[in-house]
Formats: structure tokens, C-alpha cells, sequence
């Protein structure tokens, strides 16, 4: 009887000292690209139980690595293409520990890692976010020796001119981490956009072109030919430095929202974005209303063509196109008049050209 209790004793010291290494931690979005949380500090063998709340604007994903893997994570994430929303931007290989779904905006998503003694980074994978969107988990019995955060070459710092483990032969010529294949897409941070802006670079002839869809407003802020963008900054660990346009803008919104519905002041909200072919196709509401707009190069010359597919209303709406120089019109639904066009009832789709005289 006696031994039968040292027994379970033992037995029950066993399962008290792992249960003491389950952990549950949330992390979530703050401003800026970034994770709330950067550093977590656990002891090794801990189960780890990390519970991802999104509260930006756009979609994210958490995802674990194995020690030293985060930039092969990121750039094999980078190469799925059009295979990556299908796969949550998760690259299949061994070196991706964990990781949670696409997770949209307001919604949730949780993994459970166990973490042995070192460092395990995790990431969002999302195209364009993983140079600036990253954290630390130091599964350590001596965490008195941990750098400082100031310090630390796992956690993002624009301050520090490099990142441990990313040198300038992670980037090409042009600024980027991987050959380029257009169209192209990052989050990063744009001149003259909020902070949720996504640039897009196009195929064609003479460099291409590019322009930036601000993801807080929901509008197209600004085109421009001869180049897409410059990253390098970006992939040196100057996560809040702005990324470099290359070549010339032609084109930009100055005006107010673009979109009427009804009679009301436009309230939008941006609902993500899927790739055809390649292409980002954005989904935002306005008053209620579901608004998908792609946006591809003018075949034949400089422009762009913005296509909308609006879902039903019985609302009556308007769409205004910034006038400037140097800049025509044409729509393939309704007129064109003192640079507004009213759309007739129950339009569902319609393209904007706009070309440079």
C-alpha cells in the first residue's frame, strides 16, 4: 500500500510539473504592422498555447518557426503566388513548427507549439509582412541574459541598421528579398497613404506600373510607370521607414471617397482581398454595400482600368473621378459629367479606364 502511494505521488508530481508548462498567451495587432506582443519568455519544454486576436484592418496569420528559419519561412511564403491564400501563406516544410489560419479582421485563431530550449520566432507570412511583422519566443531557464529589447536582433527595431541573419544577399538589385514576378504585392509603408497601404506592381512594357491602394480609406491613392518600389530598407529591419516609389507618378486621388451611396456620408470598411491571376481583386463595404474593385494596366499605353462589381442595392450611386491634367476618362456604365458618373439602377459591374493624354 505504501509503495502504491509513493507511486501515484510520483505519478501525480509528473503531471503537476507538466501542467505547470502549459501556457496560454494571446497576442494581437497594434498599429503599424506589428504584433502586440514581441518577446514571450517561457520555460523550455513548455506547451505552448498562443491565441491570435486580429484587430487590423486586413488579414494576418501567426505563424512558429524553428530557430534561425523565420527568413527561409518568409521567402518560401513569398513564392507560393497564387497557391498562397489556399494555403493560408503557409509554406509547406519542416521548418513552419505551427501556425494558425488566415485570420480576418475582428476574428480569432489559435496553435499549440512545444518549445525546447532556444529561440523560436514567429511571423505573419502574409505577403509583404513578414519584414516588420515578427516576434521572439525564448524558451530559457535563465532569462536574466537575454539581451535587452533595444538589442535584440530577433525582434523588429527600425532603429538598427541590420538584422541579424538578413544581409544585403537576401535582396536583388531592385530592393527585393526574391526574384520579382509582377504582378507583385506589398504591405508596407507608402509616402503620402496610411498606414495600410498595399503596393501593387503590374507587368508591361517600359518598368511596368504601380500603384498603392490605401486599405484604411479603401481608395486608390496614386499610379505611377517606369518601376515598381524600392523594399530595401524595409528588408533591413527599418520596418517604419517609408518604402521608395521607382519612377515617375502620374496619377493621384486628391479628392474626398470617391463612392455615394444613397444620399449618406460614406462609411466604408475594408473586408480583405482575394488574387486572380495574380491580380489583388479588393472587397470593401460602403454604407452596407459590397464593392469589389481590380484594377489592371490600360492595354496600349499608360493607364489604368478599374473594373467594380457592386452588390445589389436599390441605392442610387455615384462615383467621382479626381480631374487633373493630363489625365482622360472613360466608363462603360453611365455618363461621365462635371467629372462624376451616376450609375444606372441596378448596375452590378462597370470599368473605369483612365489614361494619360
Amino acid at each position: 500500500m505504501g509503495k502504491l502511494l509513493l507511486l501515484l505521488s510520483a505519478v501525480l508530481l509528473h503531471v503537476s510539473a507538466w501542467a505547470q508548462r502549459d501556457t496560454t498567451i494571446t497576442i494581437t495587432t497594434s498599429g503599424g504592422l506589428q504584433f502586440d506582443q514581441k518577446r514571450l519568455v517561457v520555460r523550455p519544454n513548455t506547451r505552448l498555447h498562443l491565441i491570435f486576436q486580429n484587430k487590423d484592418d486586413m488579414a494576418h496569420n501567426l505563424v512558429v518557426t524553428r530557430p534561425n528559419a523565420r527568413l527561409r519561412v518568409v521567402e518560401f511564403a513569398l513564392a507560393l503566388g497564387d497557391k498562397g491564400p489556399a494555403l493560408h501563406h503557409v509554406p509547406v516544410m519542416s521548418d513552419v513548427l505551427a501556425h494558425t489560419v488566415s485570420v480576418e479582421p475582428g476574428n480569432t485563431d489559435s496553435l499549440t507549439v512545444k518549445v525546447a530550449d532556444g529561440a523560436y520566432p514567429f511571423v505573419c507570412t502574409y505577403p509583404g509582412h513578414g519584414a516588420v511583422m515578427y516576434g521572439v519566443v525564448y524558451a530559457t531557464n535563465e532569462p536574466e541574459k537575454l539581451p535587452p529589447p533595444s538589442e535584440d536582433r530577433n525582434l523588429p527595431n527600425p532603429d538598427r541598421v541590420a538584422e541579424a541573419g538578413m544581409q544585403h544577399h537576401h535582396a536583388n538589385a531592385s530592393g527585393h528579398p526574391y526574384p520579382l514576378t509582377l504582378p507583385a504585392l506589398y504591405r508596407t509603408f507608402m509616402p503620402d497613404c496610411g498606414p495600410a497601404a498595399i503596393a501593387v506592381g503590374l507587368p508591361g512594357s517600359d518598368g511596368g506600373q504601380s500603384y498603392v491602394f490605401d486599405a484604411g480609406s479603401c481608395r486608390l491613392r496614386y499610379a505611377w510607370s517606369g518601376g515598381f518600389v524600392d523594399n530595401s530598407e524595409q528588408w533591413d529591419g527599418k520596418g517604419q521607414r517609408f518604402t521608395k516609389v521607382v519612377g515617375d507618378i502620374y496619377y493621384r486621388d486628391t479628392d474626398d471617397f470617391p463612392w455615394r451611396v444613397g444620399n449618406q456620408t460614406p462609411v466604408v470598411q475594408f473586408k480583405g482581398y482575394r488574387l486572380i491571376d495574380r491580380y489583388p481583386e479588393f472587397r470593401y463595404l460602403v454604407n452596407g454595400v459590397e464593392v469589389r474593385e481590380l484594377i489592371r494596366p490600360r492595354v496600349g499605353g499608360r493607364g489604368l482600368v478599374r473594373t467594380f462589381t457592386i452588390a445589389p442595392t436599390k441605392q442610387p450611386l455615384t462615383f467621382r473621378a479626381t480631374a487633373q491634367p493630363g489625365i482622360q476618362y472613360k466608363t462603360s456604365a453611365g455618363r461621365l459629367q462635371n467629372n462624376q458618373i451616376r450609375l444606372p439602377a441596378g448596375t452590378r459591374q462597370f470599368s473605369l479606364t483612365l489614361s494619360t493624354l
